[in-house]
Parts: structure tokens; C-alpha cells; sequence
């Protein structure tokens, strides 16, 4: 559904911290820091992760899955397929 570094990522685009986050979806800092220290998919209740999902794209986010074309054309962010290593 979405992943720990989609929320980074969408946060940074938004220039927003995690409390700012966790206000815009009405949960705790806590959950919304144990969100993103999650590895790959955030492992959460469906409740709060459409919180979240919902607080970003009403702040104008697009999550865009994995090989699905954006719906809006809009500037973004995405990984490649396999990532070249950082160094």
C-alpha cells in the first residue's frame, strides 16, 4: 500500500516533519515514526495508514505503485527498478 520511504519521500516534497504528518492524518508522533522505521511496506491497522494515505494525497502527494504510470503528469520522485548502490 505504501512504503516507509514513500512516506519520507513525501513528507520532504511537502517540506513537512513527521509531527506535521502525524497532525494532517490525526495520529500520534509515535505511530507515525514507528510507520516509517518500518522496512518496505509500512506495517500498520488499515485505519491509520488510510489516515495517512489520505492526509498526503489531500495535501496534493501522489503515490504512485509500483509500475503504474502517474495519473496527473505532475512533477515527482521515483525509483528505478534496481537501484544502483550508493557509495
Amino acid at each position: 500500500m505504501i512504503t516507509s520511504a514513500q512516506m519520507r519521500a513525501a513528507r520532504a516534497l511537502l517540506g513537512i516533519d513527521q509531527r506535521r504528518l502525524a497532525e494532517l492524518a490525526d495520529l500520534s508522533l509515535p505511530t507515525i515514526q514507528r510507520m516509517e522505521a518500518s522496512s518496505g511496506t509500512v506495517r500498520s491497522n488499515v485505519e491509520s495508514l488510510m489516515k495517512v494515505v489520505n492526509a498526503l494525497e489531500h495535501a496534493g502527494i501522489e503515490l504512485i505503485a509500483e509500475g503504474v504510470a502517474s495519473r496527473e503528469g505532475g512533477r515527482g520522485v521515483r525509483l528505478k527498478a534496481r537501484p544502483q548502490a550508493i557509495e
